[in-house]
């Protein structure tokens, strides 16, 4: 399950209890059938369709609908129950609450939630949870189950009757309802070993294995991951143990621990210097050429002792390759990861087009989502809708770009997940390239986050859709903006465009205070191409108050744009037609028409 919950709303009379299902869901989006439901956040208009998609995405689905409806369009999608995204059916005047699949892989417990924000009790109908009051194959989190595949087996045993022993200790199955005895025919295992599930035999692995690594700058994967593997197996500890991977925060952007943390599948987490300098005393191994080195008297076992708290201890003290160490410690008890250490932060440099839902790109998207902060012009986030519900908002003026970018790069030092928010595409005229200018010169604490783009769709692009195809040849792009380029730069860039004849998509083509600098592109242009050019002036596309005009080269002035406007200048090649329904469109041909044809081999 991807974390993304659907509420799905097929008329307005379950809106009141849509309403308070949301509010008690932070991030969940409102998807509501057109025509028939207003202000939804996303709207489709084929039911059958849309929950088919939302379910094989893995999105969780409250749908506000008869259980049938859900069930007969879902049912051709059913294969394995453990990899099923939650459903939970509601009553459209919200007095009835089913999980109606995924119940022990989270159905259940989205249930209860919306159970208590609409004051009615979930029917749910899983026999192990009704019964015994536990989910054996959804276990809390810091718990893993071993064997699923024998899940099916075991809970027909034990609901036909029989008893199960407990070897050692879990708090949430001592406190659950199971027929626990001395003997009988099933048992629980709980341990942070290696051991074998049987389906009378159910293994649980409590996360409470920390791994501390160190390595020199450049090691291999390869190296990393053959001194890991043998310490566990060494130690005989089980990989679903393992809570997370451990090490010195100087080793942020090291490939072989990225690597190693990705083969094992386990979360990355780092200590700085200071931090693994408190745990010297328990060290086994210190080392002074390591202190004058990196500041602290070991990494390894100091980070997997940091990890493992103070009641932890080492199973396996400091193990070398040629290049790198390992220490393996236990916890008395699950890691508890988010607190622990800190993560290796992100930053997610993201293009939310024009605004519009229709235009947001799902990697842009799920960036968002994944995002714990979002950065960005205020106007910018408040387009986002219901995506910038839960998380941390931090707003900046127009014009505070620096500022902007600087503040997603701390939060991404910090350890978070930061999303630094541009319209159109960050790449052009926006965010990506000053976030690059200011890691090129940062502290190593910004250069080792994880740094990634996701395009959008341009100003640039959009208007050219609407208009129809006016970028088909060559064209420029020119900010007219000399806020940040001397002006004399911007008019030879002109120049060449005009003498070039190229397709000019002027930006920022007007400002409160900068009124004559599209006077004098216009000028330019006017020199090199005739003054019935067409010209698209586009503004607000894909959000309330969009327009489109085209205009005569002649007749463009700075009355008729501002700086939400993204102006498109044809070139001499560019044409204007009335369509059919009376609709003018502007395309610029790529010359296919004079192609010459292909010449043709002889034959001998």
């Amino acid at each position: 399950m991807r974390g993304e919950i659907a509420i799905v709303l097929l008329g307005e009379s379950a809106r009141p209890a849509a309403l308070k299902i949301a509010a008690a869901l932070p991030g969940a989006r409102l998807h509501g059938l057109a025509g028939r439901v207003s202000g939804a956040d996303v709207v489709f208009a084929d039911t059958g369709a849309h929950l088919q998609a939302l379910f094989a995405d893995g999105v969780a689905i409250v749908g506000l609908a008869a259980a049938g409806v859900l069930v007969r369009t879902l049912a051709p999608m059913l294969e394995d129950k453990r990899r099923e995204p939650p459903v939970v059916a509601i009553a459209e005047d919200g007095s009835a609450v089913v999980p109606l699949l995924g119940g022990h892989h989270g159905a259940n417990a989205l249930a209860r939630r919306i159970g208590e924000a609409l004051g009615v009790v979930p029917a749910i109908t899983t026999a192990g949870e009704v019964r015994f009051d536990v989910a054996l194959d959804e276990p809390p989190p810091g718990w893993r189950l071993a064997n699923p595949e024998h899940m099916k087996p075991f809970a027909a045993a034990l609901l036909g009757g029989a008893t199960v022993r407990l070897d050692g200790f879990a708090p949430w199955l001592a406190e659950s309802g199971l027929p626990f005895a001395e003997t009988g025919p099933l048992e629980i295992c709980v341990s942070e070993k290696c051991r074998e599930g049987t389906p009378k035999r159910l293994v649980y692995h409590p996360a409470v294995i920390a791994l501390g690594v160190g390595c020199e700058r450049g090691t291999s994967a390869q190296e990393l991951v053959a001194l890991v593997e043998a310490c566990l197996a060494q130690a005989k500890v089980a990989p679903a143990a393992i809570a997370g991977l451990f090490s010195l925060d100087l080793k942020m952007d090291e490939p072989a621990l990225l690597a190693l943390a990705e083969r094992l599948g386990v979360p990355l987490r780092f200590f700085n210097a200071a931090e693994l300098e408190a745990e010297t005393p328990r060290l086994l191994n210190p080392s002074e050429a390591v202190f004058r080195e990196v500041g602290c008297h070991g990494v390894a076992e100091a980070a997997a002792l940091a990890a493992a708290g103070k009641d932890g201890r080492l199973m396996l003290g400091k193990e070398r390759s040629r290049r790198a160490t390992c220490a393996i410690a236990l916890a008395p008890r699950p890691i508890p990861i988010e607190e622990t250490g800190r993560a290796r932060g992100r930053l997610f440099i993201v293009g939310i087009g024009p605004g519009g839902e229709a235009w947001l790109t799902p990697e842009a998207a799920g960036m968002i989502e994944e995002a714990s902060d979002l950065v960005g012009y205020g106007l910018y986030l408040d387009l986002l809708g219901a995506r910038a519900k839960a998380k941390r908002r931090h707003d900046f003026a127009l014009g505070e770009e620096e500022a902007r970018v600087k503040t997603a790069l701390a939060l991404a030092a910090e350890g978070r997940t930061a999303a630094l928010v541009s319209s159109g595409d960050p790449g052009i005229y926006a965010m990506a390239s000053l976030a690059f200018e200011l890691l090129e010169r940062a502290p190593h604490a910004w250069r080792g986050m994880e740094v990634r783009v996701a395009p959008g769709i341009s100003a640039m692009q959009a208007a050219a859709a609407r208009a129809g195809a006016p970028l088909g040849h060559d064209f420029a792009a020119i900010s007219l903006s000399d806020l940040l380029t001397p002006w004399e730069a911007i008019e030879r860039r002109l120049e060449a465009a005009a003498a070039g004849d190229f397709v000019v998509a002027l930006y920022n083509p007007v400002s409160r205070r900068r009124r004559h600098q599209l006077e004098m592109a216009r000028a330019i242009l006017l020199k090199h191409r005739a003054p019935d050019t067409p010209v698209v002036l586009a503004r607000n596309l894909g959000r309330k108050g969009e327009t489109l005009e085209v205009v005569r080269l002649a007749e463009l002035g700075a009355g008729q744009v501002d700086m939400l406007t993204v102006v498109l200048i044809g070139s001499t090649s560019t044409r204007a037609f009335k369509r059919g329904d009376g609709a003018l469109a502007v395309y610029t041909p790529r010359g296919y028409g004079n192609a010459r044809p292909a010449k043709k081999e002889c034959k001998r």
